[in-house]
Parts: C-alpha cells; structure tokens; sequence
C-alpha cells in the first residue's frame, strides 16, 4: 500500500514561516509513523542564485527600515495578491513548481507563506488536483495568504478565524488548531540533563532571541541586562548573526561566567526549559514556542506588522509584556530571584497554555484531511 504524501512549501522571509513547516512535518511522523513529508523552501530551491540575494536583501530592509515593512504590510492589509501578482511570482521565480508537484505527488499541499500559497493557488485553477492548506503563521490575516483555491485554513486563533470569514471565507474552511510548534515543544526535558549539556548553571535564568536571523534589543538594553549576571543567568542566542555574536563575545561586559552567548540552535526548547524569563522579539514562531513551554516573555521592538499583531495577542492574553524601560526589566529580574514566585507565574501560564493551545492540534488537522482524500 502506497504511503500518503505530504509537501510543504515555505519561503525563508523570516525563519518562522520555514521552521513551522519543519515542526508540521516532525509532528505528523510522529502522529503517523508511515507518512512521508518533505519541507521544501521553494524560491531558494527553484533558484539557488538568485533566491538567497532576495532573502539577504529583505533581511537588510527587515534591520535598517522596519518602518517600511510596516507601510508595506499595512498599505496591501485588504488587497492581496491580484491574478497578475500570481503569474508574475509564477513566471519570474516558480516556473517549475508543477514540476516539483508532479514529482513528488502529494496527497496533500501544506503552504506556510503566502507566496507557495499563492502559486499552488493557481496551479489548482489550471487543473491541480490535491487538496491545499495553508497554515497562517502570525496571529493576523493578512490579505496575501487568502485564495480561492485554498481548500482548508488552520490559524492561530479565533480572532485570526473572524478575520477570514470577514474577507468571505466559509466557516467550513477554517480551522483553529494554532500555530504547529516541533515535538521538542510538547513536553518538558529533563533540567538537570540540560544544565550539564550546556555547562549552566542551577540558577535563575533569563534567555535572550533575536530570532534565526539574531536581531537583538538595543546595545543599551542588554548591557543594562548584564548588571544582574552575579545572581541571574543570561542566554543569548544570536541565531545566524556571527557579527552580532561576535561583537558581545569582544565586549568585556558580557564576559562573565554567568553569561553565555550562542549562535544557531536547535535546541531552544532544552533552554527554555531551564530558563524562567524569555526576551525577543514577537515573531509568531518564536512567540508560540515560548507559550507552549509556558515560559513568560519580554518582548521588545516589533516590526511594525505582523508583529504588533503578534505582540497584541500575547500581552493582551497575559503571556508577556513589552520591554518598554530598565524598570521592565529590573521587575521581572526581581521576580525570576524569588522561585516560589516564579514557579507560581509559570503555573499559571502553563494552565492558560492548555485553555488556550493544543501542540498537536495542527498536525491532527493535516491527518484528519489526509484520511477523507
């Protein structure tokens, strides 16, 4: 018997939108062993020349011009992707994307960026026929991810859910299930296994993200944050940004046996564990991973968007607080040093987490689809 196929297409504009087709992919092996499922991030993999100095370009007006991602973001909020938009991004970078599908032959498509939505979106109105899901990774519902053509939404929450059926979209056709987050998120690790992995110490900790691409706080922030490095741990984790690390690692401030600074892991999940605070910025990712682990957050400096958007929810659904000064941070540094409570808040979080978010729900969505085609 032919095992059942599962394709999902990403693109790398941010990290969250690839690493939650990683994580959907991960979770459903392990909810069905027999299943294959295969992640690919589609303008880099149909051009790997030209799509990575696209991504390096977007990464830079990410950092320098946040303010005009925003007006791009806000200013397309309503219109979407036109039919024109689709034959352009099918023509100039996805022109074998049939190719691929007629290839692998999914049984189902799972989209994680408005951009593959878009393209398999009209390759179904050509003829495609396999049922397509498009997994919204942001806690909004912006205009771009929404085609006709899409046969089943699984979205973060019931507001992103009200957003669709505002833009016409049945209620057939949308599931709440939450953002999918990798297994490693589901449950707990064992603390004293990953403080000997790490070589941390068994003290309060505070883990510090930039995301995958390590863009972090102001300098002022985090040198204020190391005035606390005798009695708190800190985590930095600079993702792909070397320049970054490499910069914190010369500065003699962060030079304490308290304070480690890392590049790229995939085990972030392992130090939130041991972490009792967790600073970042609201990308929907990172965001819903700490939520799961019920870990509470400071978040700081969204870009204008998709992240405010992000931030609203959390802060709104009492999951974390914007950095907004030094007294930010010395409340909650002052609390993480008295562990009853700490330990408390994290309870409480933890019981908001299971009201709010199920891990597995998303991945349960896909195999539920999967079993009536």
């Amino acid at each position: 018997m032919r095992k059942k196929r599962v394709l999902l297409l990403s693109e790398g504009f941010g990290t969250g939108h690839t690493q939650a087709a990683y994580a959907l992919s991960v979770g459903l092996r392990q909810l069905s062993p027999h299943l294959q499922a295969r992640v690919i991030e589609l303008g880099t993999f149909l051009n790997p020349v030209i799509g990575p100095l696209i991504l390096s370009a977007y990464r830079k007006t990410v950092s320098k011009q946040p303010k005009l991602v925003g007006r791009l973001y806000r200013s397309y909020y309503d219109k979407g992707l036109n039919r024109m938009t689709r034959f352009a991004l099918h023509r100039l970078f996805y022109n074998h994307v049939s190719d691929v599908v007629h290839q692998l032959k999914p049984d189902v498509i799972v989209c994680t960026h408005p951009f593959p939505n878009a393209v398999v979106s009209r390759l179904k109105r050509l003829g495609l026929n396999v049922p397509l899901v498009t997994v919204i990774t942001d806690y909004d519902a912006h205009a771009t991810w929404t085609n006709p053509e899409v046969d089943k939404y699984l979205v973060s929450t019931p507001a992103v859910r009200n957003k669709l059926l505002a833009r016409g979209i049945t209620s057939d056709r949308v599931d709440v299930t939450g953002i999918p987050v990798h297994p490693n998120f589901w449950s707990p690790h064992n603390r004293a296994e990953i403080l000997e992995q790490f070589e941390l110490s068994d003290m309060p900790t505070v883990l510090i993200m930039g995301g995958g691409w390590g863009i972090l706080s102001s300098d002022q922030m985090l040198e204020y944050m190391t005035q606390y490095a005798d009695n708190v741990q800190l985590i930095f984790c600079l993702g792909s940004n070397d320049k970054s690390r490499e910069k914190l690692l010369a500065d003699p401030r962060f030079q304490h046996p308290n304070i480690k600074v890392m590049g790229f892991t995939k085990e972030v999940s392992k130090l939130m564990d041991v972490s009792e605070l967790l600073v970042t910025k609201p990308g929907g990712m990172t965001c819903t991973e700490g939520m799961a682990k019920g870990i509470p957050m400071l978040f700081y400096e969204p870009i204008p968007g998709q992240e405010e958007e992000n931030l609203d929810y959390f802060v709104t659904h009492g999951f974390g607080e914007l950095m907004t000064s030094t007294e930010t941070i010395d409340r909650w540094f002052r609390l993480i040093q008295e562990p009853y409570k700490a330990n408390q808040h994290r309870d409480s979080l933890l019981a908001l987490r299971n009201a709010e978010y199920a891990p597995a729900k998303c991945a349960e969505a896909v195999l539920s689809l999967l079993e009536r085609n």
